[in-house]
């Protein structure tokens, strides 16, 4: 399907030069507009082309051509300005770089036994075959070539439509900058005739460092008299602390000093004294019960 793209690009190349040649007429920004058109079509043949590098011969030939076509290196220089009209081509499609390009090594007619030659080696040797992909790319580029004849007049006036205004929008905000850059003047004028007060500013700005100063101070001191005052109370809390466990222990010893101190004699004549308290109050309970 490779292939289909890079014959469909360069008919849609060759249609734009030869529109534009129709169109010389129009002005200089017009025709810089168009020629890029025609040159980002040419990158896309190129990049096309660089697809085809797996595809044996054919792949390799293809990216040679489009490497030769480049005269002159990348560099970071300004670029060239965009010619004004487009470059000649044959037969519609074809560019006249090629043909300049073969004829001192194979005549004048080399590129037609080349082109006819590639053809014939490719049907031959089965690396294009004629389906149905290649129909749809006869109707879909007889319809670009419709598209372009019909349509190719009405879209050269938007795209200079949409030029002229985005000139309008650059020279809008050329006006802008300029505005802003005199508002900027005038507040540098005004800013220098603010430092020529700086004097009493520093004045004010060395009044208040000794203010802050002055305040740290206090907040230490204040922080130094809190942090005593909380030691001490920590002092007297253990104090406390250590009082009360001296007097719970002393109650839990004698607690526990009477309590071994009572016989098992001693315990069953209360157990038996408690008995009978409970006797007597039972029936005291009864006798108030019945009356």
């Amino acid at each position: 399907m490779s292939v289909e793209v890079l014959v469909l690009s360069a008919i849609v190349a060759a249609l734009c030069r030869r529109a534009r040649r129709d169109r010389n007429t129009v002005p200089g920004v017009v025709s810089n507009l168009a020629c890029h058109s025609s040159s980002m079509l040419s990158r896309l043949v190129l990049v096309s082309a660089n697809a085809l590098k797996g595809s044996g011969p054919l792949g390799a030939g293809l990216v040679q051509a489009s490497r030769s076509l480049h005269a002159s290196s990348q560099n970071r220089a300004p670029l060239p300005p965009l010619p004004e009209t487009g470059g000649k081509v044959r037969h519609g499609i074809f560019p006249e770089e090629i043909f300049q390009l073969l004829y001192p090594k194979t005549g004048v007619t080399g590129p037609y036994m080349l082109g006819t030659g590639l053809l014939v080696y490719l049907l031959s040797k089965e690396i294009y075959i004629i389906n149905h992909e290649t129909y749809y790319a006869f109707c879909i580029g007889t319809i670009l070539v419709y598209c372009v004849k019909k349509f190719g007049p009405q879209v050269a006036a938007y795209a200079d439509k949409l030029n002229e205004e985005k000139v309008a929008k650059v020279q809008e905000v050329k006006d802008m900058s300029i505005a802003n850059l005199t508002r900027a003047i005038g507040d540098e004028q005004k800013e220098q005739w603010r430092v020529e007060g700086r004097s009493m500013l520093f004045d004010t700005k060395r009044n208040n460092i000794a203010l802050l100063l002055e305040t740290n101070y206090r907040e230490r001191l204040h922080m130094v008299t809190n942090e005593v005052k909380r030691r001490l109370d920590y002092q007297i809390a253990l104090q406390d602390l250590q009082r009360r466990m001296a007097q719970e222990h002393m109650v839990n010893w004698v607690e526990k000093n009477v309590v071994s101190s009572i016989t098992p004699q001693q315990e069953k004549e209360s157990i038996a004294k408690c008995i009978t308290d409970l006797k007597a109050l039972a029936k005291a309970t009864q006798a108030k019960a019945a009356v």
